[in-house]
Protein backbone atom coordinates (compact mmCIF):
# COMPACT_ATOMS: atom_id res chain seq x y z
CA UNK A 1 0.00 0.00 0.00
CA UNK A 2 1.50 3.51 -1.21
CA UNK A 3 0.52 5.58 1.51
CA UNK A 4 2.19 7.90 4.02
CA UNK A 5 -0.78 7.68 6.51
CA UNK A 6 -0.13 4.85 9.32
CA UNK A 7 -2.41 3.55 12.10
CA UNK A 8 -0.95 2.50 15.60
CA UNK A 9 -2.67 0.99 18.43
CA UNK A 10 -1.97 1.57 21.81
CA UNK A 11 -2.55 1.53 25.92
CA UNK A 12 -2.22 3.64 28.84
CA UNK A 13 -1.83 3.57 32.63
CA UNK A 14 -5.32 6.62 33.03
CA UNK A 15 -4.56 7.62 36.62
CA UNK A 16 -1.01 9.16 35.32
CA UNK A 17 -2.51 11.25 32.89
CA UNK A 18 -5.27 14.15 32.84
CA UNK A 19 -7.34 12.52 30.19
CA UNK A 20 -6.19 11.80 26.36
CA UNK A 21 -6.69 15.44 24.61
CA UNK A 22 -4.48 18.05 24.75
CA UNK A 23 -5.14 20.97 27.41
CA UNK A 24 -2.33 23.60 28.65
CA UNK A 25 0.20 23.10 31.98
CA UNK A 26 -1.11 19.12 32.20
CA UNK A 27 -0.32 15.65 31.33
CA UNK A 28 -1.96 14.03 28.49
CA UNK A 29 -1.70 11.62 26.34
CA UNK A 30 -2.01 13.03 23.26
CA UNK A 31 0.67 15.50 24.59
CA UNK A 32 3.09 12.72 25.04
CA UNK A 33 2.92 11.57 21.66
CA UNK A 34 3.09 14.68 20.27
CA UNK A 35 6.17 15.22 21.82
CA UNK A 36 7.48 11.19 20.77
CA UNK A 37 6.95 12.28 17.08
CA UNK A 38 8.48 16.00 17.40
CA UNK A 39 11.60 14.26 18.72
CA UNK A 40 11.72 12.19 15.87
CA UNK A 41 11.47 14.77 13.04
CA UNK A 42 8.06 13.90 11.96
CA UNK A 43 5.84 16.55 13.33
CA UNK A 44 3.11 18.29 10.73
CA UNK A 45 0.48 20.53 11.96
CA UNK A 46 -2.54 18.25 12.04
CA UNK A 47 -0.86 15.25 11.24
CA UNK A 48 -2.24 13.25 14.50
CA UNK A 49 -5.68 12.07 14.76
CA UNK A 50 -7.09 9.55 17.86
CA UNK A 51 -9.75 7.53 17.66
CA UNK A 52 -11.09 7.66 21.22
CA UNK A 53 -11.35 10.37 23.94
CA UNK A 54 -11.13 9.37 27.15
CA UNK A 55 -11.29 11.45 30.40
CA UNK A 56 -8.48 11.47 33.40
CA UNK A 57 -8.09 8.06 35.69
CA UNK A 58 -9.41 5.88 32.47
CA UNK A 59 -7.04 3.38 31.84
CA UNK A 60 -7.30 2.33 28.03
CA UNK A 61 -5.85 -1.30 26.83
CA UNK A 62 -6.36 0.07 23.26
CA UNK A 63 -6.92 2.67 21.44
CA UNK A 64 -5.72 3.51 17.77
CA UNK A 65 -4.70 6.78 16.62
CA UNK A 66 -3.93 8.09 12.74
CA UNK A 67 -0.35 9.35 12.15
CA UNK A 68 0.62 11.20 8.66
CA UNK A 69 4.18 10.42 8.20
CA UNK A 70 6.74 12.96 6.08
CA UNK A 71 6.90 11.54 2.52
CA UNK A 72 10.83 10.28 3.12
CA UNK A 73 10.31 8.52 6.21
CA UNK A 74 7.15 6.84 4.87
CA UNK A 75 9.25 5.43 1.67
CA UNK A 76 11.93 3.89 3.98
CA UNK A 77 10.27 2.69 7.44
CA UNK A 78 7.82 -0.32 8.20
CA UNK A 79 5.18 -0.95 10.96
CA UNK A 80 7.63 -3.13 13.63
CA UNK A 81 9.83 0.12 13.01
CA UNK A 82 7.73 2.61 13.83
CA UNK A 83 6.34 0.87 16.46
CA UNK A 84 9.60 0.57 18.06
CA UNK A 85 10.60 4.30 17.27
CA UNK A 86 7.76 5.72 18.81
CA UNK A 87 8.55 3.49 22.18
CA UNK A 88 12.02 4.60 22.35
CA UNK A 89 10.56 7.90 22.85
CA UNK A 90 7.44 7.42 24.72
CA UNK A 91 7.31 7.08 28.93
CA UNK A 92 6.60 3.91 30.09
CA UNK A 93 2.86 4.29 30.88
CA UNK A 94 2.36 4.95 27.73
CA UNK A 95 2.95 1.96 25.09
CA UNK A 96 2.29 1.38 21.49
CA UNK A 97 2.08 -1.97 20.34
CA UNK A 98 1.14 -2.73 16.60
CA UNK A 99 0.80 -0.10 13.40
CA UNK A 100 -0.34 -0.57 9.95
CA UNK A 101 -0.52 1.25 6.43
CA UNK A 102 -3.61 2.33 5.62
CA UNK A 103 -5.25 4.27 3.29
CA UNK A 104 -5.29 8.23 2.46
CA UNK A 105 -8.37 9.56 4.37
CA UNK A 106 -8.54 7.25 6.75
CA UNK A 107 -10.49 8.92 10.26
CA UNK A 108 -9.31 6.78 13.30
CA UNK A 109 -12.31 8.40 15.10
CA UNK A 110 -14.52 6.38 12.93
CA UNK A 111 -14.50 2.87 14.53
CA UNK A 112 -16.93 0.17 14.09
CA UNK A 113 -17.36 -0.65 17.82
CA UNK A 114 -15.80 0.31 20.97
CA UNK A 115 -15.61 -2.36 23.51
CA UNK A 116 -15.42 -0.75 27.41
CA UNK A 117 -15.16 -2.88 30.95
CA UNK A 118 -16.31 -1.35 33.94
CA UNK A 119 -15.08 -2.79 38.04
CA UNK A 120 -17.95 -2.36 39.24
CA UNK A 121 -16.43 -3.70 42.80
CA UNK A 122 -14.36 -0.39 42.91
CA UNK A 123 -17.43 1.20 43.89
CA UNK A 124 -18.04 0.44 48.06
CA UNK A 125 -20.56 -1.30 48.63
CA UNK A 126 -20.15 -3.83 45.59
CA UNK A 127 -22.20 -7.29 47.11
CA UNK A 128 -19.84 -9.93 46.55
CA UNK A 129 -22.53 -12.78 46.67
CA UNK A 130 -24.60 -11.04 43.56
CA UNK A 131 -26.06 -13.67 40.77
CA UNK A 132 -25.22 -13.68 36.99
CA UNK A 133 -29.17 -12.93 35.79
CA UNK A 134 -29.59 -10.40 38.49
CA UNK A 135 -27.45 -8.19 36.83
CA UNK A 136 -28.13 -9.29 33.34
CA UNK A 137 -31.50 -8.39 33.75
CA UNK A 138 -30.25 -4.69 34.63
CA UNK A 139 -27.61 -4.69 32.04
CA UNK A 140 -30.42 -5.56 29.02
CA UNK A 141 -31.94 -2.63 29.67
CA UNK A 142 -29.32 -0.43 28.07
CA UNK A 143 -29.22 -2.66 24.67
CA UNK A 144 -30.88 -0.92 21.32
CA UNK A 145 -31.34 2.76 20.64
CA UNK A 146 -31.94 5.08 23.57
CA UNK A 147 -31.95 8.58 24.41
CA UNK A 148 -28.93 8.58 27.29
CA UNK A 149 -29.83 11.98 28.42
CA UNK A 150 -30.07 11.12 31.67
CA UNK A 151 -26.37 8.70 31.37
CA UNK A 152 -24.49 11.18 29.98
CA UNK A 153 -22.99 14.90 30.37
CA UNK A 154 -24.75 16.44 27.64
CA UNK A 155 -23.00 17.78 24.32
CA UNK A 156 -24.64 20.70 22.32
CA UNK A 157 -22.84 19.36 19.52
CA UNK A 158 -23.29 15.35 20.03
CA UNK A 159 -26.89 13.47 19.97
CA UNK A 160 -27.90 11.92 23.05
CA UNK A 161 -29.11 9.12 21.14
CA UNK A 162 -26.76 6.00 21.05
CA UNK A 163 -27.60 2.20 20.34
CA UNK A 164 -25.78 -0.18 22.55
CA UNK A 165 -24.98 -3.28 20.77
CA UNK A 166 -24.11 -5.26 24.11
CA UNK A 167 -24.29 -5.21 27.78
CA UNK A 168 -23.31 -7.91 29.92
CA UNK A 169 -21.94 -8.97 33.16
CA UNK A 170 -18.43 -9.53 33.66
CA UNK A 171 -16.91 -12.45 35.63
CA UNK A 172 -13.71 -13.31 37.27
CA UNK A 173 -11.70 -16.21 36.94
CA UNK A 174 -13.06 -17.96 40.12
CA UNK A 175 -16.86 -16.76 38.90
CA UNK A 176 -17.55 -13.92 40.59
CA UNK A 177 -19.49 -11.09 39.27
CA UNK A 178 -17.49 -7.92 39.57
CA UNK A 179 -18.92 -5.58 36.82
CA UNK A 180 -19.97 -5.09 32.85
CA UNK A 181 -18.82 -5.18 29.51
CA UNK A 182 -20.67 -2.42 26.72
CA UNK A 183 -20.08 -2.66 23.18
CA UNK A 184 -21.30 0.34 20.98
CA UNK A 185 -19.97 2.14 18.01
CA UNK A 186 -19.71 5.04 20.23
CA UNK A 187 -20.46 6.77 23.68
CA UNK A 188 -21.61 10.05 25.26
CA UNK A 189 -19.37 11.93 27.69
CA UNK A 190 -19.32 10.06 31.26
CA UNK A 191 -22.25 7.09 29.92
CA UNK A 192 -20.70 4.26 31.07
CA UNK A 193 -20.00 5.75 34.25
CA UNK A 194 -23.60 6.14 34.65
CA UNK A 195 -24.68 3.53 33.87
CA UNK A 196 -22.22 1.75 35.80
CA UNK A 197 -23.79 4.02 38.80
CA UNK A 198 -27.49 3.03 37.66
CA UNK A 199 -25.96 -0.65 37.97
CA UNK A 200 -24.52 -0.48 41.01
CA UNK A 201 -27.87 0.83 42.65
CA UNK A 202 -29.89 -1.15 41.36
CA UNK A 203 -27.92 -4.46 43.19
CA UNK A 204 -27.64 -2.43 46.11
CA UNK A 205 -31.42 -2.42 45.93
CA UNK A 206 -31.41 1.27 46.22
CA UNK A 207 -33.18 1.62 42.86
CA UNK A 208 -35.48 -1.33 41.20
CA UNK A 209 -35.34 -2.21 37.24
CA UNK A 210 -38.38 0.22 36.39
CA UNK A 211 -36.33 3.44 37.92
CA UNK A 212 -33.63 2.67 35.05
CA UNK A 213 -36.32 2.37 32.38
CA UNK A 214 -37.94 5.39 33.18
CA UNK A 215 -35.01 7.35 33.00
CA UNK A 216 -34.52 5.98 29.75
CA UNK A 217 -37.95 6.44 28.24
CA UNK A 218 -38.23 9.79 29.92
CA UNK A 219 -35.18 11.56 28.56
CA UNK A 220 -36.90 15.13 29.22
CA UNK A 221 -37.34 14.40 33.02
CA UNK A 222 -33.80 14.67 34.84
CA UNK A 223 -33.05 11.40 36.86
CA UNK A 224 -29.77 11.51 38.76
CA UNK A 225 -28.68 8.07 39.31
CA UNK A 226 -25.32 9.16 40.20
CA UNK A 227 -21.26 9.14 38.64
CA UNK A 228 -19.15 6.14 39.01
CA UNK A 229 -15.27 7.09 39.35
CA UNK A 230 -13.21 6.72 36.65
CA UNK A 231 -10.37 4.50 38.02
CA UNK A 232 -13.15 1.48 37.35
CA UNK A 233 -13.02 2.03 33.68
CA UNK A 234 -11.18 0.31 31.34
CA UNK A 235 -11.51 0.97 27.00
CA UNK A 236 -10.30 -2.73 26.31
CA UNK A 237 -10.46 -3.10 22.34
CA UNK A 238 -11.82 -0.99 19.12
CA UNK A 239 -12.65 -2.52 15.73
CA UNK A 240 -12.00 -0.34 12.51
CA UNK A 241 -12.27 -1.60 8.86
CA UNK A 242 -8.74 -0.31 8.01
CA UNK A 243 -7.18 -1.76 10.99
CA UNK A 244 -5.13 -5.42 10.89
CA UNK A 245 -6.21 -6.31 14.40
CA UNK A 246 -9.71 -8.10 15.34
CA UNK A 247 -11.85 -6.91 17.88
CA UNK A 248 -11.38 -9.10 20.64
CA UNK A 249 -14.01 -9.46 23.47
CA UNK A 250 -14.07 -10.23 27.31
CA UNK A 251 -15.96 -12.09 29.23
CA UNK A 252 -13.96 -13.21 32.08
CA UNK A 253 -11.56 -11.29 33.53
CA UNK A 254 -8.37 -13.16 35.56
CA UNK A 255 -5.88 -11.87 38.25
CA UNK A 256 -8.37 -9.87 40.79
CA UNK A 257 -8.77 -9.96 44.41
CA UNK A 258 -12.18 -10.02 46.27
CA UNK A 259 -12.78 -6.30 47.89
CA UNK A 260 -13.25 -6.67 51.74
CA UNK A 261 -16.14 -5.66 53.55
CA UNK A 262 -16.13 -2.23 55.21
CA UNK A 263 -15.71 1.44 53.83
CA UNK A 264 -12.04 1.98 55.75
CA UNK A 265 -11.02 -1.52 54.20
CA UNK A 266 -12.26 -0.92 51.12
CA UNK A 267 -10.82 2.22 50.28
CA UNK A 268 -7.41 0.80 51.37
CA UNK A 269 -8.21 -2.24 48.60
CA UNK A 270 -8.35 0.16 46.08
CA UNK A 271 -4.48 0.38 45.64
CA UNK A 272 -4.61 -3.42 45.31
CA UNK A 273 -6.90 -3.43 42.75
CA UNK A 274 -5.68 -0.69 40.56
CA UNK A 275 -2.34 -2.41 40.73
CA UNK A 276 -4.47 -5.63 39.59
CA UNK A 277 -5.51 -3.12 36.32
CA UNK A 278 -2.05 -1.84 35.42
CA UNK A 279 -0.93 -5.24 35.76
CA UNK A 280 -3.20 -6.59 33.71
CA UNK A 281 -2.96 -4.07 31.28
CA UNK A 282 1.27 -4.66 30.74
CA UNK A 283 0.37 -8.08 30.63
CA UNK A 284 -1.57 -7.68 27.97
CA UNK A 285 0.05 -4.94 26.00
CA UNK A 286 3.17 -7.88 26.31
CA UNK A 287 1.14 -10.32 24.67
CA UNK A 288 0.18 -8.30 22.15
CA UNK A 289 3.30 -6.96 20.95
CA UNK A 290 4.67 -10.42 20.87
CA UNK A 291 1.54 -11.49 19.06
CA UNK A 292 2.64 -8.60 16.13
CA UNK A 293 6.16 -10.05 16.00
Amino acid sequence: MDSDLMMVAFGYHGANFHGSQIQPDVRTVQGEIKGAIEKLGWWSESCLEMSSRTDSGVSVRMNLATILLPKKIAKIIDEASLVSALNDHLPEDLVVWSACRVPEGTRSRIAEKRLYVYRCDMIPGWPTELEFDELKSACNLFVGQHDFTNFCRLDSNRSPIRIIESCKPLQDDAGRVMGFTVVADSFLWNQIRRMASALHKFVKKDIRLDDITLALDNPNEPFDLGLAPANGLILWSLGHPEFSHKFENLEIIEGISMPPEGKRAHRQWLNLARMENSSILEREWLRLILDVK
